[in-house]
């Protein structure tokens, strides 16, 4: 079975500068004029879990830094990681249960237009517009999945709508919020 990628996978690479601008901003209410998409439950548990690296249900500051360090985001500050955890970390533990991710990402307001293109970013590393089956290899290897490229070329083929070989933003769009409600 191919792994199951969703946009939720990819809410974690968010930019530094969204982070740096105000914590809570990375939980901040659409602004109504793009759309807006609400994960189901268990996407938002893959991705508690890809933070959960020592299945102890609980995501620590050290797990947080090494996700993004994974995903090229390591110069996140000690200090900003701090603010993010002030803000989601809702009884004040030092830790984010699933529960408070939860919290959050419903206070939140889903996942914003602006996230997804941004996760497109992520894949797309030579910035060309679309997404190929080695950019996909590439960053799945990154986050730890196991994904031959021979997997990674089904999952683009199963997603390339136009038949071009690779995934453009709108594929991609598609792609990542084919389980979320829009709201």
């Amino acid at each position: 079975m191919l792994p199951r990628f969703s946009f939720l996978d990819m809410q974690y690479n968010l930019s530094k500068k969204k982070f740096l601008k105000k914590p809570s901003r990375m939980f901040s209410q659409n602004s109504g004029t793009l759309p807006m998409y609400l994960p189901n439950i268990e996407e938002l548990k893959q991705v508690f879990n890809k933070f959960d690296s020592n299945k102890d249900g609980k995501i620590s500051p050290e797990e947080y830094k090494a996700v993004l360090k994974a995903l090229g985001k390591g110069n996140l500050l000690t200090k900003e990681v701090q603010n993010i955890f002030e803000v989601a970390d809702l009884d004040g533990d030092g830790f984010i249960d699933f529960n408070e991710f939860v919290e959050v990402q419903r206070k939140g307001g889903g996942v914003k237009a602006a996230d997804l293109q941004r996760a497109f970013q992520a894949f797309d590393k030579d910035n060309d517009g679309k997404i190929t089956v080695e950019e996909v290899h590439e960053l799945l290897k990154k986050l730890g999945e196991r994904c031959s490229l021979r997997d990674c070329q089904k999952m683009v083929r199963a997603v390339d709508a136009n038949g071009d070989g690779v995934i453009d933003s709108d594929e991609f769009i598609t792609m990542m919020t084919r389980t979320m409600t829009t709201y």
